[in-house]
């Protein structure tokens, strides 16, 4: 890559990074460790094609869409999945109250979920995107999409138990 492509992408990369791992942290169920991972192996990719990138509308797309992709890939290599701890270690809150016990609830539910459903919600609500993107994305039909996103949310509803059951539309 000539001088002039690569700071492009290291601008894009240092602009798009905290939405990817954002993005990552909700698909991995809060593993912020994997999140990284994640990330990481999407911007790498993203430097091999980054050549090519002229010719894509939305390069921040292509990056969300390479985000899930590699997800999905690193969930099918799993052959011992890690299951998440029954209780969270103690450690430091940044925010207090509400909003905190909102995230450990949402994100234990998101955990609950099997990796596609994960990714169909966050690609839904959390990135809102379209039926349609989120079935091209997940290389999936649209009707597959609307029906893993309502047995999802209805997941998510039973797994909450009605404690924030309510802020879950779908």
């Amino acid at each position: 890559m000539r001088g002039a492509a690569v700071q492009g992408y290291h601008e894009f990369a240092a602009a798009r990074t905290g939405h990817l791992f954002r993005s990552a942290c909700l698909l991995t169920g809060g593993d912020t460790y994997l999140a990284e991972d994640l990330v990481q192996e999407t911007l790498g990719r993203l430097y091999l094609a980054w050549n090519r990138m002229s010719e894509v509308d939305n390069p921040a797309g292509y990056a969300q869409t390479t985000l899930v992709r590699v997800f999905l890939s690193h969930q099918r290599r799993q052959s011992n999945q890690e299951r998440p701890a029954a209780e969270l270690p103690d450690r430091v809150v940044r925010d207090a109250g509400e909003d905190a016990t909102l995230r450990v609830a949402l994100l234990a539910a998101l955990a609950v979920l099997g990796p596609k459903d994960r990714a169909v919600l966050i690609l839904r609500y959390w990135e809102d995107r379209s039926v349609e993107e989120t079935a091209a994305i997940m290389r999936a039909s649209a009707g597959a999409v609307r029906t893993r996103s309502t047995r999802a949310l209805a997941q998510l509803r039973r797994h909450l138990n009605g404690s924030h059951a309510d802020l879950i539309t779908g």
